[in-house]
């Protein structure tokens, strides 16, 4: 792919072979599988080569992304394709900021309720659709050691380049859990133990004031709307940030960082 009309030798020929092998068996087992993705920038693309629940297609570098990368082939499971820059200009789009490094994956599995184990820390969506957003949420969530992710089936957006490039390889390493019906789930969190507190700049109680107990899920609503009225009825609590400034509201993935810093101060263990 070094220009517009590559040669090809008898090793592409064998790669290309082994992809149409792979994605074949995959469409044999899962006739309905989602499309692979293509996940772009260096941080991202080091997460996901390091994430042993990937099952990964192609690495596509440019000499430059190989080097800062460092990588050791024989522990890249893929095939890899070193290429220009402009390929991946050509084949993400001028406006994606790829680094010279794109994989091509398949779509983490989404988890169910069951998987949270031992969590104490939750971060819940309630219809936050933009994946700048949530990408930003998935990084917050992983320098603070949130246990998950919980968003609904629905009104979600779905893994892409463009959320896995904003959450800057965190969506590796956050467990997230896709449910059909919220309000259920928050009901069943708090059987579980949680202090399910949604956070809204008109809720009743102080953030920090609202945390109690040794497990809490934060809930967070969508740009704009907010919480939902169902979401605000089935909270444990509604819960606000104190702004002593003229803006009494923050950019959703802003206030799931204040409110996971927060939090971290007040549960066993914290600073």
């Amino acid at each position: 792919m070094t220009s517009d009309q590559p040669s090809h030798t008898p090793r592409d020929t064998h790669y290309a072979n082994l992809r149409r092998a792979h994605r074949d068996r995959k469409r044999e087992l899962k006739p309905n599988a989602p499309e692979p993705l293509l996940l772009y920038g260096l941080h991202t693309v080091a997460a996901a080569l390091q994430n042993p629940d990937r099952i990964r297609h192609r690495l596509l570098i440019t000499r430059n992304a190989r080097a800062r990368l460092e990588l050791d082939d024989a522990e890249i499971d893929c095939p890899i394709e070193q290429v220009e820059p402009k390929d991946l200009d050509r084949l993400l789009g001028g406006e994606a900021v790829h680094q010279g490094a794109c994989l091509e994956t398949e779509p983490l599995e989404p988890l169910r309720l069951d998987a949270l184990g031992d969590a104490t820390l939750l971060l819940v969506l309630d219809q936050v659709t933009d994946p700048h957003n949530v990408g930003a949420i998935l990084r917050s969530a992983t320098a603070f050691a949130a246990d998950g992710l919980i968003t609904t089936s629905r009104h979600s957006p779905r893994e892409s380049g463009v959320l896995a490039k904003a959450a800057s390889g965190a969506l590796e390493h956050v467990r997230q859990i896709e449910v059909r019906n919220l309000a259920e789930t928050l009901e069943r969190l708090s059987k579980l133990g949680f202090r399910t507190i949604g956070l809204d700049s008109e809720g009743e109680s102080d953030f920090e004031q609202a945390i109690e107990g040794e497990k809490i899920a934060v809930v967070l609503g969508a740009e704009g709307k907010g919480l939902r009225q169902k979401t605000r009825a089935t909270c444990d609590v509604l819960a606000r940030l104190e702004m002593p400034g003229a803006i009494h509201s923050l950019n959703v993935s802003n206030a799931a960082a204040v409110a996971l810093y927060a939090i971290r101060r007040r549960l066993p263990g914290g600073g």
